[in-house]
């Protein structure tokens, strides 16, 4: 069967070579700790019998040796079990991030961002983990197990039966408990914890915008509410979890006794040596150190297939890049909008608009917040469904061309897009990985950073520590703008490039991209552009409004004539006075 844990693990490449050499590894340092229970236990009820001294000098060195082998392989086996589960991680997230990018864009769109950072981050974690906390620790309890129920069944049958029976109650019945505690902690507080990262992460991203405008509390309070729901969820399973935890000690003490009870019977009627009777005890005990990861083994593949459901679930929302059937763009391209009314599945939809991006055209959108331009400019670059009309590019379809190939020439920049915790020239190199330092130079300074990148001492190479909160709002935002000029985007649909900058410096920024004559952007690539302060004097081509108040209340400019198109309850086709 197809499950979706199996197919997770696909992802982590593993290699069969590097698991068995972890469980060996695990097997012989484990076995060396069993094996010196048993020679312990030989020696002590032997030396009671003054045997030759160089007999017991054997079984001192054994019991030296068995010793140190625990250890030295214990710490051998965590090694290879480690860099296994490293190197998986690195492969599946390596996967997952590919697939993202040439795959659908509506499987991250359509998310919470919160949820998109748990599925590519913590989940893909948990899964990598099974190689350590579940797997090899499963092999392990597997052949010791095994080789401690015959080893006992060479002394005596009926405690090899005592002693098989508590391992699987150990190491069977109390993982499966453990796993039902898991799995009902993991489902309940699934959503109550992407919940608090996605309101954690807006409160630590914009905690200056929503205490200005008032809602910092509200964020903060809806985050502990979704962590309080998450603790009860865990504090139900905790039942689960404590009768699992108890199975352990009273299958070991049942063992214990009932191979003691078996061994004093034994000895009393002369039918056992006093070492058998001291390995009769001992080697149970013993035996219990390899099933006692089991609980939390099982708990972690319980995580594990809850945590591949979501990342599966992410792979065929990106569907598969290599099954695309479309057409590269032509060289030469002519987008257009045809009624198109955009919107979020559920949610409230745009008025339609008619636009028409003809070769190194300059467009502005402008409206209040909320009213669609957003929306309005992922559904043109094809991140997400129109919901009536349609985009076309030389008159086909958006949707009928090679996905990959819209993405590349078509680009969305949103005004959220992450900084890293990388070098400036890194950042950069996110849009377009073949960047030179003189490039990446050159477009930092186009955009107005060159008197900071002066004061810094390793220039491009900078490394920006804490991403984000390495630079301020308006630095931030010129250096998104700067990814996206070196980016290789013939059409750039730039969402709010100049927000948090002051009014000149915005202003400015606005005049030059939409002037293809400033020098900023290549005339020939076309230049769309949201913005809530379009200054007057602006070189856009046309403008498209959603909001027929802000239309009615901007000044005109009788010398400069553009378009209006798209306006919310009107809809603007013809060429107006701005």
């Amino acid at each position: 069967m197809n499950s979706p844990l199996r197919r997770a693990l696909a992802l982590l490449e593993l290699k069969p070579s590097r698991v068995v050499a972890a469980v060996a590894a695990g097997v012989v340092g484990l076995g060396s700790g069993l094996a010196l229970a048993a020679v312990a236990a030989w020696l002590i009820a032997r030396a009671w019998g003054m045997p030759p001294v160089l007999e017991l000098s054997v079984a001192v060195v054994c019991v030296r040796a068995l010793g140190i082998s625990r250890g030295l392989f214990r710490y051998l086996e965590r090694l290879a079990s480690h860099d296994t589960a490293f190197r998986a991680t690195t492969a599946a997230r390596s996967a997952l991030y590919k697939r993202l990018a040439s795959g659908d864009p509506a499987a991250v769109t359509g998310l919470r961002r919160g949820d998109v950072r748990n599925r590519t981050g913590a989940d893909v974690d948990t899964v990598a983990a099974v190689v350590v906390r579940a797997i090899v620790p499963i092999a392990i309890a597997a052949v010791l197990g095994a080789a401690a129920v015959v080893l006992l069944g060479t002394i005596s049958l009926t405690a090899a039966i005592i002693l098989a029976t508590s391992l699987v109650a150990a190491g069977v019945i109390a993982p499966l408990v453990a796993a039902r505690a898991a799995r009902l902690a993991e489902t309940a507080g699934m959503s109550a914890r992407a919940e608090y990262t996605e309101q954690a992460v807006t409160a630590l991203d914009h905690a200056a915008e929503l205490r200005v405008a008032g809602r910092l509390d509200d964020i903060v309070g809806a985050a502990k509410h979704a962590n309080t729901r998450a603790t009860v969820a865990t504090d139900r399973a905790a039942l689960h979890s404590a009768i699992a935890a108890a199975t352990m000690p009273l299958a070991m003490g049942a063992s214990i006794v009932g191979t003691l009870v078996i061994g004093i019977l034994r000895y009393g009627s002369g039918d056992m040596s006093p070492m058998a009777l001291a390995i009769l005890v001992l080697l149970p005990l013993a035996s219990f150190e390899a099933v006692a990861p089991l609980p939390q083994a099982l708990t972690a593949l319980t995580q594990a297939r809850v945590a591949a459901t979501r990342i599966v679930s992410l792979l065929d929302l990106a569907g598969d890049p290599s099954a695309s059937s479309g057409a590269p763009l032509p060289t030469t391209m002519e987008v257009r909008c045809s009624d198109l009314v955009s919107g979020w599945p559920g949610g409230k939809a745009t008025a339609p608009v008619r636009l028409n991006l003809a070769i190194g055209s300059r467009t502005a959108v402008v409206g209040s917040s909320g009213s669609g331009k957003s929306t309005f400019l992922m559904t043109l670059a094809g991140l997400l469904e129109p919901v009536g009309g349609q985009v076309t590019v030389n008159g086909i379809p958006i949707s009928d061309w090679d996905p990959g190939d819209v993405r590349r020439r078509i680009t969305y920049f949103a005004e959220d897009a992450h900084i890293f915790d990388t070098s400036l020239l890194e950042n950069l190199r996110v849009a377009r990985g073949d960047l030179g330092r003189a490039e990446a130079d050159e477009a930092l300074r186009a955009v107005g950073l060159g008197d900071w990148l002066d004061g810094l001492a390793d220039g491009v190479d900078t490394v920006l520590t804490g991403g984000d909160r390495a630079v301020s709002g308006g630095q931030r935002r010129r250096i998104l703008l700067a990814r996206a000029i070196v980016s290789p985007a013939e059409i750039l649909l730039l969402d709010e490039p100049t927000e948090h900058l002051d009014d000149t410096g915005g202003a400015d920024l606005l005049r030059a991209l939409l002037n293809r004559r400033s020098g900023l952007v290549d005339p020939r690539r076309s230049v769309v552009v949201i913005t809530h302060q379009l200054p007057v004097d602006h070189g856009a081509d046309q403008v498209v409004c959603f909001d027929s108040a802000l239309r009615e209340n901007t000044l005109p400019d009788p010398e400069n004539p553009r378009t209006f198109v798209g306006t919310r309850g009107r809809r603007w086709s013809e060429v107006g006075k701005f």
